[in-house]
């Protein structure tokens, strides 16, 4: 699927799936094969670790907002 052929109705969603797309082939080029093609990995480990970086990470966003008096974002204009 050519990522310009879906629906881009909404801004968000069409970004995250350009990016999808972007990380895709950074993949393939990197590893020489597609998600589909590989059998290999422990794909439910790099998950987990990949979800603890995600904690990890958002925990970061979250000190620095706080930093700077932001605690609620929704409160960001």
């Amino acid at each position: 699927m050519d990522f310009e052929t879906y629906d881009q109705s909404d801004p968000i969603v069409a970004a995250v799936i350009r990016k999808m797309y972007q990380r895709s082939q950074v993949g393939i080029k990197k590893y020489g094969t597609t998600l589909e093609e590989n059998n290999e990995d422990d794909f439910l480990n790099h998950a987990i670790e990949e979800a603890m970086d995600l904690i990890l990470y958002l925990t970061k966003v979250k000190s620095i907002l706080e930093k700077k008096g932001i605690s609620n974002l929704q409160n960001i204009k």
